[in-house]
């Protein structure tokens, strides 16, 4: 296997991919149109038989991915056809996914529509977030993409398209600004998935008191409180290990959170 070229994002370079593609000789492009004639005539002068795509941030149109020989193939950290599109760890946390997936495929001029190369599942448990997904994404997608190249050089893949799986699957919206905040008029379990979603390294939840805002890194989900209405946002008990806000249908616990703002029994989050 040889790498010809590395090509990073032209937003953020990653400085790490950088230096790893230095020391190993080879080629570091930065590019702002990737599907320009400039791009496309730099990158026909390297004879790939593949391009790789992981994490990019451009389109690839259909005479970029049909320039190499066997085409074009993306690493997706979602379990095809279902959760296309972006933030994808993100939104299988708030939808209490039992799993999430990851999935090599060939690209076609769709997103993320391209047929199934390889496809692993990796469980989601409780004890899980935003954090630890990312880890075993990162993990699990170089080893997963690694096969598949593998594969293709030995003329062993196998593709599936993913019709065969579901008529129309689904996609996801990339997570903007703004939707952070955090609604107290969700049941428990839905604002705990909420909190772990997108806890750090992500943006982290966000409540407010008296107009100042409330960052929520993590709740504790209680299954055995009781089920009764109140006032969702309503801040119930305060001690040494946190507070507990009012939800929908019983309530949380709030445990690591940061604000200039004193919080105390009787206030209301929102």
């Amino acid at each position: 296997m040889h790498i010809a070229f590395v090509c990073a994002r032209n937003d953020k370079p990653d400085e790490v991919l950088q230096e790893k593609a230095l020391k190993n000789g080879i080629d570091f492009l930065i590019h702002p149109k990737i599907n320009s004639d400039e791009f496309y005539e730099t990158v026909k002068q390297y004879s790939c038989d593949l391009f790789v795509s992981m994490s990019f941030n451009q389109i690839f149109k259909r005479r970029l991915i049909h320039l190499p020989p066997q085409g074009t193939i993306n690493c997706h950290a979602g379990k095809l056809p279902f959760y296309r599109g972006r933030n994808i760890l993100n939104w299988a946390l708030i939808n209490d996914e039992p799993e999430f997936g990851i999935t090599v495929h060939s690209m076609d001029e769709g997103i993320d529509t391209g047929d199934i190369i390889l496809q692993q599942s990796h469980p989601i448990s409780d004890n899980d977030n935003y954090a630890t997904l990312l880890e075993r994404a990162y993990e699990g997608c170089a080893s997963l993409l690694y096969d598949a190249v593998r594969q293709i050089q030995n003329g062993t893949s196998k593709r599936i398209p993913q019709d065969f799986i579901h008529p129309s699957g689904m996609y996801c919206p990339a997570r903007m600004a703004g939707d952070e905040q955090l609604k107290w008029t969700q049941p428990s379990r839905d604002v705990f998935n909420f909190v772990r979603a997108i806890c750090k390294p992500g943006p982290q939840a966000r409540t407010s008191l008296n107009g100042k805002e409330i960052l929520i890194n993590k709740v504790i989900w209680m299954p055995q409180a009781p089920q009764y209405k109140g006032v969702p946002g309503a801040v119930l008990q305060k001690d040494e290990l946190g507070f507990i806000v009012k939800t929908l249908d019983s309530y949380v616990r709030v445990v690591e959170w940061s604000s200039e703002v004193k919080i105390k029994v009787g206030d209301r989050l929102g």
